[in-house]
């Protein structure tokens, strides 16, 4: 189904989004990142532990070849002269993988286990010897480094520790050994990781993935048809947060429908009014001008009453215009521009003096405080509006004097409007800024503050009544300083 569009062109509320936002298919959404996550965890975890592991059996395999080569001399021990012939020599050697093995005993006495001299040595390890570190740096050597090593090592015996037992055997047996053990590590730990990734994924695809894409699901539904009643999400019975989620989603829907149900209402009965006001205003226009011709009969009694039939049909024809500009009126335009405030209030202000002695028949003055120099950034005629608009308010209420105080305040421009009229009644300060609604005195039609608020807020500021009372009512702006 298309998207709606009003006469400017602009998407109405509601209208659906075809094509613009999908729900993403499990490749391309959270379950996959979150098994890849997972895999790609889980294999770095094992590269953290492969090089201690690695190194332990680096260690474990130097202890076995002392452990062979001490039960390999023990055939000594069956001779009268620890010396057994050059082929079993040769024997014992080859199932020892070695090249030489000499036993040292604790009183001091050798015994060899030879039939040719053995190879230059290239590196000797002392195991007893060795810090943990070391151990580290010796299995990487040995991983890394190529060629054929002859290595040269001593350590006590695993089987009797009292016996210092000496090997010289080939690197390259161990480290084949060492390589096929890494690889049953890279095995084990692909295992692992499916493993592990597959259950967190089907643990989270459950508890987390299905719920938000559930979620996801009724917002889009929701978006596109949201005056259907049966878009609404229904919660499950779950209590966490996903369960918080739903609930909320829920209120949030029906408050939203029941918003554009009564806006959709609300336009429907704004045109009816606009029409109507139109031809309302056409009807006064008519009756004003004979009301201008009835106050110039003859008779002192139609004499007497023509002004008040004249000011009644005035207001009701500023009241059908107010509410036609209202109407036609959107969120206002800003255009900023810097401006010195100081100027700008004595313009405003000389304006209000003007209308105090046309309105009340005596002079109204207006005091002004505005340091010099201070610079605003703002539209210019707008904030006329705003600011002429307090001013007439306090010229019609019956002030006499208006202060207009300015200062900059915490990367604001702070902007005090006070007189020293009636105040404003309790009724008028319950819907101070509602159109229609909140007008400060008789007659008016509660437009101009409401219209105020929405050129405050265009601007990023605010427009707040700070008090009011018998002694005055005092109005405050706040809008954005301009940097220094």
């Amino acid at each position: 189904m298309a998207g709606r569009r009003d006469v400017t062109g602009k998407r109405e509320i509601g209208a659906p989004m075809t094509g613009r936002f999908r729900v993403p298919q499990i490749a391309t959404g959270l379950s996959a990142r979150l098994l890849l996550l997972t895999v790609v965890f889980v294999m770095l975890g094992e590269l953290l532990i492969y090089m201690p592991s690695v190194a332990n059996y680096w260690r474990s395999y130097l202890g076995e070849r002392l452990s062979i080569a001490h039960l390999a001399a023990l055939a000594l021990e069956a001779t009268p002269n620890y010396m057994v012939s050059p082929d079993l020599s040769r024997e014992l050697l080859d199932h020892a993988d070695a090249h030489l093995v000499v036993l040292f005993d604790p009183d001091g006495g050798r015994r060899f286990l030879a039939v040719t001299t053995p190879p230059a040595i290239d590196h000797m390890v002392d195991v007893e010897s060795l810090s943990w570190s070391e151990v580290l740096r010796e299995t990487f050597v040995t991983l890394t480094r190529g060629g054929n090593r002859v290595l040269r090592v001593i350590g006590p015996s695993p089987k009797n520790p009292s016996i210092l037992v000496e090997v010289v055997f080939d690197e390259a047996p161990m480290r084949e050994a060492m390589l096929a053990f890494s690889w049953n590590i890279l095995e084990l730990s692909l295992v692992i990781s499916a493993m592990t990734a597959g259950l967190v994924f089907f643990a989270l695809q459950w508890m987390m993935v299905r719920p938000v894409r559930r979620l996801t699901q009724a917002m889009t539904a929701f978006h596109e048809a949201p005056e259907d009643p049966s878009r609404e999400i229904r919660p499950s019975r779950r209590r966490d947060e996903i369960g918080v989620a739903e609930k909320e989603l829920l209120v949030m829907q029906r408050g939203l429908r029941a918003a554009l149900m009564q806006k959709a209402r609300l336009a429907s009965l704004g045109g009816a009014m606009t029409r109507i006001n139109h031809d309302l205003r056409n009807i006064l226009a008519t009756a004003s001008l004979l009301s201008d011709r009835i106050s110039q009969s003859s008779d002192p009694d139609v004499r007497r009453v023509a002004p008040t039939l004249i000011s009644a049909i005035d207001r009701a024809v500023t009241l059908c215009v107010r509410t036609l500009d209202f109407a036609r009126t959107n969120t206002p335009g800003v255009d900023v521009s810097a401006f010195r405030l100081g100027s700008f209030i004595e313009e405003v202000a000389a304006a209000a003096e003007a209308q105090g002695s046309s309105v009340n028949g005596q002079a109204c003055r207006v005091w002004r405080e505005v340091p010099d120099g201070l610079i605003l950034r703002a539209d210019r005629q707008q904030l006329d509006r705003v600011v002429t608009n307090l001013l007439s308010n306090a010229v019609q209420a019956g002030a006499h004097e208006i202060r207009i105080d300015a200062a900059r305040r915490n990367g604001h421009v702070v902007i005090d409007v006070a007189d020293d009229g009636p105040g404003l009644s309790d009724a008028a300060r319950k819907s101070l800024f509602e159109p229609f609604a909140g007008s400060t005195r008789r007659g008016g039609s509660g437009l101009g503050l409401a219209i105020a608020r929405e050129i405050m807020t265009a601007h990023g500021g605010t427009i707040d009544l700070v008090g009011t009372g018998p002694t005055g009512t005092v109005f405050r702006l706040t809008l954005p300083a301009e940097d220094a």
